[in-house]
């Protein structure tokens, strides 16, 4: 399959590319930097041309996204606009520019992550970002157009990220990485729609 995977770097993103590559997939990647194309996802101009200059691909899949991570009484209206546009209305978009620009049997896979089940201080707006998307994922599956399919891979915190988080996740199973690939692959080459991936 041809496969646009947006996010290709970071240690979620890597581990994606390495195992679709494996897979014998070709990968076109998409980022702010570094990549085979530029994109900004929070800017649908921005998703529109990545479409444009992609051209046609079988899958899409996601592994970017940003929220700000604050104490709830020091968010503003700013703060909260901006988790939502970098990790939520951002992966709405890919899908509701995609659908008309992929086959029939074409598919999306998107990301969220353990904070829409299992809160975290500081971490309101991603609890909230990660469980609009998963909801988002659920109903969005009932619509695509043909055979379409729309999954969401939603992995705790990473064995290889423990040491950027400090003492964030005490208590937490951390997984390697390598699981969360694994999710994307059963994603993009399964059979599933509208299915929450949890990798805990």
């Amino acid at each position: 399959m041809r496969i646009l995977l947006i996010g290709p770097h970071g240690t979620l993103g890597s581990a994606v590319r390495a195992a679709l590559h494996e897979r014998g997939h070709e990968l076109v990647t998409a980022s702010r930097t570094g990549a085979d194309l530029h994109v900004d996802i929070t800017d649908p101009d921005s998703v529109r041309a990545l479409y444009d200059q992609a051209g046609p691909v079988d899958a899409v899949a996601n592994a970017a996204g940003w929220v700000p991570w604050r104490p709830l009484a020091e968010l503003t209206a700013d703060d909260v606009r901006a988790g939502l546009a970098g990790k939520t209305l951002s992966q709405v978009e890919l899908v509701r520019q995609g659908l008309h620009r992929l086959p029939a049997h074409g598919s999306f896979t998107l990301v969220t992550g353990i904070l829409a089940r299992e809160p975290l201080l500081t971490g309101s707006v991603a609890s909230l970002a990660n469980g609009a998307v998963e909801a988002f994922v659920m109903a969005a599956a009932i619509e695509l157009p043909g055979r379409q399919r729309i999954n969401v891979v939603s992995p705790t915190v990473f064995e290889e990220s423990l040491g950027a988080y400090g003492d964030t996740f005490a208590g937490f199973d951390a997984v390697p990485v390598a699981r969360a690939a694994a999710a994307y692959v059963k994603s993009v080459e399964g059979h599933q729609t509208g299915r929450v991936f949890r990798v805990a």
